[in-house]
């Protein structure tokens, strides 16, 4: 090589290595922070388009992915919005215990978040949900107590016996924290303040949201969020059988079929869906009517037998595994979808996964002999 095509190639050498240089700042400035513990990975979920149900309805179903979350569900913000609001109020301070009663998926936010923040966890639950939920609960460290289900007026319902726990509690002058998911107003603030955002963010324009109701947190808080901020828009409860909310919503009187005469079989709500319906209003879900208007603009009534076929149809065609109440959802979207006709676009939310529900909704043999049956449909007229 000459001198001159040396001195050339130097200087090229040297912007090369300087560029790469500057490229690798650059990534570094840019590069996000590491996340701060578990509690850093709850929300920001993804939306994701459920392929089978857009393109059999002809309208575009996107649905959020809440099981995504760190504890397996949407109640993850909750347990992080709740236990720090509870925190900055003075209601929980180190070395207290948390205490609630839930049909599983809260409990185990609540543990999880209890452990990586230094609480204890006193959990009651109805002893008819599927026990793997009670499994991952021990297996975060909570207390576990299972009762017999019964009416919210009874002191031995989960709720009250969680209440009456909190009260008992004492421990080196500590309290208990009763978190009251129910009639806590900080529920539905929580996905005011974060869920309904992301949605928006998420979704762009659209034109329905469908969404279930156990204590009304994610509806109330949802609706409230969008309905201002995107005129239009219509809201729809997905309503278990068994369940008095459809009623409720769409002819102002709270009624199931199940509570007639001679009907009930079980308990109030007679349902296999775990974690929503119920046949009274929470403090949550009532924020939702507003004199005798009703912020919703309607409600799906869901069979336990269409909960089931949507969830072998969405595990055969589009390979997400959902449980109950993503289920549920689901099929009141389909129903939505249809009713407002071709080209819409209906955001609902796939809140549990079916990892939870093994022993008993995605249990083939226990389905069967319940009289369901646990074949994909053939066609979404399964859910006309």
């Amino acid at each position: 090589m000459s001198n001159s095509s040396t001195w050339i190639a130097a200087p090229a050498a040297a912007l090369a290595l300087y560029v790469a240089w500057r490229m690798l700042a650059t990534r570094e400035r840019t590069r996000p922070a590491p996340i701060n513990g578990v509690v850093g990975l709850i929300g920001n979920t993804p939306l994701i388009r459920i392929n089978s149900l857009s393109e059999a309805t002809g309208c575009e179903i996107l649905a959020k992915v809440e099981y995504m979350n760190p504890g397996g569900s949407s109640k993850d913000r909750i347990a992080l919005y709740l236990i720090e609001q509870a925190e900055s109020h003075g209601e929980l301070t180190p070395g207290g215990c948390i205490f609630e009663g839930t049909s599983g998926s809260t409990g185990i936010s609540l543990a999880m978040v209890a452990r990586a923040k230094g609480y204890t966890c006193h959990i009651v639950m109805p002893n008819d949900m599927a026990i793997e939920k009670s499994q991952l609960l021990e297996r975060h460290g909570a207390t576990v107590e299972r009762v017999t289900p019964c009416s919210i007026v009874d002191t031995g319902h989960y709720v009250n016996v969680a209440r009456q726990r909190a009260k008992e509690f004492s421990v080196d002058g500590q309290r208990g924290y009763f978190v009251d998911q129910f009639e806590n107003p900080r529920n539905a603030e929580a996905h005011f303040r974060t869920t309904g955002p992301e949605i928006l963010a998420q979704a762009g324009p659209f034109d329905a949201f469908v969404h279930g109701s156990g204590t009304g947190g994610t509806i109330a808080g949802v609706t409230y969020f969008l309905k201002p901020r995107m005129p239009g828009l219509k809201c729809f409860l997905a309503d278990p059988q068994g369940s008095g909310l459809a009623n409720k919503v769409n002819h102002g009187v709270m009624f199931a079929e199940t509570e007639r005469e001679g009907t009930r079989r079980r308990q109030q709500v007679d349902t296999l869906v775990e974690g929503v319906g119920l046949n009274r209003l929470t403090r949550n879900f009532a924020t939702l009517f507003a004199g005798q208007r009703c912020l919703l603009d309607g409600a799906v009534s869901v069979s336990d037998q269409e909960a089931v076929a949507m969830s072998r149809w969405l595990m055969n065609k589009d390979g997400l595994f959902v449980g109950s109440s993503a289920a549920i959802n689901c099929v009141a979207a389909v129903r939505i979808a249809r009713r407002l006709g071709r080209g819409k676009r209906v955001v609902t939310i796939l809140a549990d996964s079916g990892q939870r529900h093994l022993t008993k909704f995605w249990n083939d043999d226990k389905m069967r002999e319940m009289g369901y049956s646990v074949d994909c449909p053939e066609s979404l007229d399964a859910f006309l």
